[in-house]
């Protein structure tokens, strides 16, 4: 039996318009980054337990102190209106009722106090501009409507080029669907450009100002974990931007180990890319991650609506708790034991994950 999410991206691919799902799906460049995410979580391989009561699964955990009900959340992305009417409400609704936490895009097209008057949990993106106080009201509008953490992407410095063979998103979208909750005209400012001097006081002035921990995504390297972790980041999102910034970059799926072995001790440590089912979170969460991002998915969802939305945090949380049960492990904190060549030979111990999830496993079927 198909999949119901398998077939999320060439349903979107009938009924968008071609820019936006060119947008969507397009890496940088060639695309290789890109193209490689999906299969890269395809190699990772596990040893599974047996003679292991899973009658009960928690897959439960805590982000930043948000519970979460499994493992996964949204990240953030543009141009949500154009997929869908509702856009960002859509998808803060499903996410709430999924008991998931989402990332909003600093340019998104939907105010932020409307947001967060869904009761979602909700973190803001942001890319910090040459003139940094030209970001000030934007962080002060996130705030106030109740965002509970900063995400400071640093792997954009400049925009990674794209090849389209036609009009692009930015061209033909409505203005209204991007960029709402910045101040009028400011992006007209030559100040408003991306910051092309990020460093790690970037990471001190955001947790000043906004009062909220900062995560730090678009890290591929250990020691940038380590500077971004010593200026103080509550978190560490191991990103390559989707494959559309800098091109052959490496998967995430093998630049995750190396960094959650440097900073996982200290900060959660999350991951984005490629992510499209339970397996790949369960890879994720076996290569050292807090929790697994979703990028494209929740947005080929999105095109249904919120009930589609929903329905992809269920399949997803569903097949995660089988591939628990399968893999002989009740609780997410106990997921890397089963990861081939971890070593592992004894029991599983550690610390049991908090937050909410904990249900009675189902009959599977053969």
């Amino acid at each position: 039996m198909a999949r119901w999410l398998d077939g999320l991206e060439a349903r979107a691919a009938e009924v968008l318009p071609s820019s936006v799902h060119r947008y969507i799906r397009q890496g940088s460049r060639d695309g290789v980054t890109a193209a490689e995410a999906v299969a890269a979580w395809g190699r990772v391989r596990f040893l599974p337990r047996t003679l292991t009561d899973v009658t009960h699964v928690q897959t439960g955990t805590r982000l930043l102190g948000t519970p979460v009900r499994h493992p996964n959340a949204v990240a953030p992305s543009t141009f949500q209106r154009a997929i869908h009417p509702d856009g960002e409400v859509a998808m803060a609704v499903a996410t709430r009722d999924a008991g998931s936490l989402m990332v909003v895009s600093s340019n998104a097209g939907t105010p932020f106090v409307e947001i967060g008057a869904t009761g979602v949990a909700w973190w803001l993106q942001v890319y910090l501009p040459a003139d940094r106080t030209l970001a000030i009201p934007l962080l002060e509008r996130a705030v106030s409507a109740g965002a509970r953490a900063v995400v400071l992407t640093t792997d954009t410095p400049v925009v990674g080029t794209k090849y389209d063979d036609g009009p692009t998103v930015w061209e033909e979208a409505d203005p209204a669907h991007l960029r709402i909750n910045f101040d009028a005209g400011v992006h007209d400012l030559p100040g408003f450009a991306k910051a092309t001097d990020l460093g790690p006081a970037d990471i001190v002035w955001l947790r000043e100002r906004t009062g909220l921990p900062v995560v730090v995504k678009g890290v591929l390297r250990p020691d940038d974990a380590v500077r971004s972790v010593e200026a103080g980041a509550s978190a560490v999102w191991v990103s390559n931007h989707g494959g559309r910034q800098l091109d052959r970059s490496l998967p995430t799926a093998q630049a995750l180990p190396a960094v959650a072995s440097a900073v996982a001790d200290s900060v959660e440590v999350y991951v984005d890319g490629g992510i499209r089912s339970g397996l790949d979170v369960l890879a994720a969460l076996a290569l050292g991650a807090r929790a697994a991002f979703l990028g494209r998915l929740p947005l080929w969802a999105l095109l249904g609506g919120a009930e589609s939305v929903l329905r992809m945090h269920r399949d997803l949380g569903a097949e995660l708790e089988e591939a628990m049960q399968l893999a002989g492990v009740t609780e997410v904190a106990h997921v890397p034991s089963v990861l081939a060549g971890s070593g592992v030979t004894t029991s599983a111990g550690g610390p049991a994950a908090e937050g909410y999830g904990s249900r009675q496993a189902r009959p599977g079927r053969d």
